[in-house]
């Protein structure tokens, strides 16, 4: 079986497609990547064949306007900001979708095609007459009546769940505006219907296979999903003995009581001086050692040479969070679905401090099953706030044993390869 595995965006978007080849290969399957640049090296560490693509929407993620609208969309003004937002993103997908048609064109045919929901290469697979498969990291795309969609931004009675799953298509739409429609132009023998199949149908109207690759012990209550809709568990890089930890963290890890972790993923903030003043004034007000994954700016660099040689605070070039994180006390974090799933797989209480899209869901649901504290939404992070999360999650005991019961379930689960066993049923019966 020939797999062609398309995913853009930050890491955490890329990684559980580098999961899935790694274990389509060890499977004997050929598996092959396409994805942004800068995740280049990544693919090549864990041994996977990778088809770069343009950065495209990666090079806005210090943009001003990105920025507000990722820190807060409430109310009017989020209206307006989101709506900045895509209209700075939609030439940079455009070139998304130009770069994958050219590198697509020179690759043998596969047997299917498995994609990111928001990279539309369910054309490509309809133009090479293949099944497409997507891959839903967060809920929000495969709709159930059971529950609204947790990416609408607006409170909806419970009658509209199944309706608010539309939502999810629509802003994909908006996002790429008219270039789909020059991109099934410029593939030969695709009909010429403005848009072509949704993301959950196949060209011929059927309903498409589609892969949550997430934990149904996440969601609330046991939704109903249509037989075609696989939640298979999160997707995990295999653990190889290659990455060794640098001296310096372990000297700091066994210098004292376990750290917390404190990173927000590729999520940049418009104030991060401010914001690293805050989040460092908040370790030492709770007590606590940290580790810190991030740069903020000119703050953090100068507190590097602050904290050089203490006990307290560490800041980490990128680690592994699978390595890293059952070394620590607490995992402070956006709240990203790849973040999620390893900090879940840790057994390790959690503090989420949301941004946007599917992170304040995350929080709120984390929350919910007693694994975290109560969600610090960025607008709403301040020394005081973090400072008394960061507490409660190094000292109660009860939110401890519920994440190592839930850290044990997750471990238990095998979603990628419960992903490779539908995938290979897919092909079978095309």
């Amino acid at each position: 079986m020939k797999v062609l595995l398309v995913s853009h965006g930050t890491r955490g978007d890329v990684q559980p497609y580098v999961a899935l080849a790694c274990r389509l290969t060890a499977a004997g399957h050929e598996a092959t990547l396409m994805g942004p640049d800068a995740f280049r090296e990544l693919a090549r560490s864990a041994g996977v064949p990778y088809v770069p693509v343009v950065d495209g929407p990666l090079e806005l993620l210090v943009d001003p306007v990105v920025l507000k609208a990722n820190e807060d969309c409430r109310g009017p003004r989020g209206v307006v900001r989101g709506m900045r937002w895509f209209s700075r993103n939609r030439p940079y997908y455009a070139k998304l979708l130009e770069d994958l048609i050219a590198k697509v064109k020179g690759l043998p045919r596969p047997d299917v095609v498995v994609f990111a929901p928001w990279v539309q290469a369910h054309h490509l697979a309809e133009w090479l007459k293949v099944p497409a498969v997507p891959v839903c990291l967060q809920p929000g795309w495969a709709p159930t009546p059971d529950f609204v969609n947790p990416l609408v931004p607006v409170r909806l009675p419970a009658s509209l769940s199944r309706a608010s799953y539309a939502y999810a298509g629509w802003l994909v739409r908006l996002l790429y505006g008219s270039s789909v429609m020059r991109l099934r132009a410029e593939l030969p023998g695709l009909p010429t219907r403005a848009r072509g199949p949704g993301i959950l149908s196949r060209p011929d109207g059927r309903p498409a296979t589609v892969l949550q690759a997430f934990d149904p012990g996440v969601l609330p209550g046991a939704p109903r999903y249509p037989p075609t809709v696989h939640t298979t568990g999160f997707w995990y890089l295999p653990t190889t003995g290659e990455w060794r930890m640098p001296a310096d963290l372990r000297a700091f890890l066994e210098a004292g009581d376990r750290p917390v972790y404190i990173g927000f993923g590729s999520m940049v903030v418009s104030r991060s001086a401010a914001r690293g003043r805050a989040v460092l004034a908040a370790v030492r007000k709770a007590g606590v050692r940290a580790v810190i994954s991030a740069d903020w700016g000119g703050e953090m660099t100068s507190a590097r040479e602050q904290f050089q040689g203490t006990d307290e605070v560490f800041f980490s070039d990128e680690v592994p969070h699978d390595r890293l994180f059952p070394h620590m006390a607490a995992i402070v974090h956006h709240g990203g679905a790849g973040t999620t799933a390893s900090a879940l797989r840790s057994g390790r209480p959690q503090v989420i401090c949301p941004f946007t899209f599917d992170q304040p869901f995350w929080a709120g649901r984390i929350h919910a099953l007693g694994l975290a504290s109560a969600p610090l939404p960025q607008y709403d992070l301040t020394e005081d706030r973090l400072a008394a999360a960061l507490r409660l999650a190094v000292s109660d005991s009860q939110l401890a044993e519920k994440a190592e019961q839930f850290g044990i379930r997750t471990l238990a689960r095998d979603g990628v390869g419960k992903a490779v066993e539908v995938l290979e049923t897919v092909v079978e019966s095309s």
